[in-house]
């Protein structure tokens, strides 16, 4: 999700203001020099906010910085390959998000292996998307939706920000689990494939909260549900797809890791500092303003979610034969 420029300068600024912890002055042995924290999607989106909010939290709790280096291309890969190939010092990390649980299906002869290669060392935020259609459309719920889809083959296309996206596999796996077929249309990013929604060029796209409420509540689109497993404190009106489609979970999320054989005890003080984080309410605040929801848990727990990501991501990518552009 790109961030509009002055909503992205606010948060920038708030994530600079969080106010500075009082002992950050303890001897520690890790770090002991700047870290780096590779993102690999370009400055001004949700997962660049977040590394951000998260790397100031850090530099303030450890006394050295972490500083965003952006490293966007091939779905996360470039950034993803190069910390997969760096020293397993602590001094290099990622912002593992979902398009890279979602590109270990998609991309063949990738130089690295997410699962294998990188350490994961903590969550931080769950992000839901909205289910959104062209008003013009006479379905008020999804269930109307799949109805009108089956009564009208081949007139309905789904928008998103490209092909792999996270919009994109959640409508596949719609399609797969609803038993209907929505042909994808990719665009280069989230916001053009909205405004061709807006337009009628297309007639669905799953997007982030932060880019489709302010359309919902002007009424130029029609919100039918999200697609987290509950329903959200930021949507409270809407319900989730899983009510008609049982099991029904796609959300974008973000999180840390790490070159693989990084040692326990580094991985141990970030996680422990991130998951302090994701206590503060100033951090929880700004989250929330992006429509996410805190992931917090061990390494052990977001290893598991990683794995649970790709598995599910990889089935649909195998059922809707979807391959990279």
């Amino acid at each position: 999700m790109k961030l509009p420029r002055r909503q992205f300068l606010h948060l920038a600024a708030a994530a600079a203001a969080l106010p500075f912890a009082p002992h950050v002055a303890r001897a520690q042995a890790y770090p002991s020099r700047p870290v780096r924290i590779v993102v690999g999607l370009p400055p001004g989106g949700t997962v660049d906010i977040v590394a951000r909010l998260i790397g100031q939290w850090l530099s303030e709790r450890l006394g050295q910085k972490f500083v965003i280096e952006n490293r966007p291309g091939a779905g996360t890969n470039i950034g993803t390959g190069a910390v997969a190939h760096a020293p397993a010092d602590g001094y290099t990390l990622l912002l593992v998000a979902s398009p890279a649980a979602i590109g270990a299906t998609l991309y063949a002869n990738l130089n690295f292996n997410l699962l294998r290669d990188i350490a994961p060392v903590a969550g931080i935020e769950r992000i839901p998307l909205v289910m959104a259609i062209n008003p013009t459309l006479p379905a008020k719920t999804v269930p109307e939706f799949i109805g009108y889809v089956k009564a009208n083959p081949g007139k309905i296309n789904m928008g998103s920000g490209g092909i792999g996206s996270t919009g994109h596999v959640s409508g596949e796996l719609f399609n797969m689990m609803a038993g209907i077929k929505i042909a994808h249309v990719p665009y280069r990013g989230e916001p053009q494939a909205l405004t061709d929604l807006l337009g009628g060029q297309v007639q669905l796209v799953f997007a982030t909260a932060g880019s489709t409420m302010q359309y919902v509540k002007a009424g130029t689109l029609r919100a039918l549900a999200v697609s987290s497993g509950e329903r959200q404190e930021v949507l409270p009106n809407l319900p989730v797809i899983a009510d008609f489609l049982p099991h029904y979970e796609a959300s974008a999320w973000g999180g840390i890791g790490a070159p693989a054989n990084t040692p326990a005890e580094i991985i141990g003080t970030l996680n422990r500092e991130i998951n302090a984080g994701l206590a503060d309410p100033e951090i929880k605040a700004q989250l929330s303003s992006l429509g996410a929801t805190v992931l917090t848990g061990s390494p052990s727990d977001f290893g598991k979610f990683i794995v649970s990501e790709t598995e599910k991501w990889g089935k649909v990518i195998k059922f809707a034969n979807i391959k990279p552009a």
